[in-house]
């Protein structure tokens, strides 16, 4: 089976307003250990859809190892953020785009 990447989609939860410049702190340092250990493809914030604050691309070897990186995203541990996990199989011309 062909490798996939873990799309992690952050939701804000009700208290996502009280959000405050220490724990964006902590999330962008989150954000930097996770792309300096190689586990970031992509990661950005989505602008006009209300409840999405953003999504990040990671690199995992397994569902569960994804699934752990998620769970140590600050905005989620503090409340701030919720997430849902999709494993993604990427189509590109070295797999002949999944034909």
């Amino acid at each position: 089976m062909e490798k996939c990447l873990y799309v992690m989609f952050i939701e804000k939860t009700k208290t996502y307003n009280r959000l405050t410049k220490a724990a964006v702190e902590r999330h962008v340092a989150n954000l930097k250990s996770l792309d300096e250990a190689g586990h970031i493809e992509l990661a950005g914030v989505f602008k006009g859809y209300p409840g999405v604050a953003g999504m990040y691309i990671l690199r995992a070897e397994s569902y569960e190892e994804a699934e752990a990186l998620c769970k140590m995203e600050p905005l989620v541990v503090e409340g701030f953020a919720a997430y849902k996990l999709k494993a993604l199989q990427p189509a590109n011309k070295e797999n002949n785009y999944l034909l």
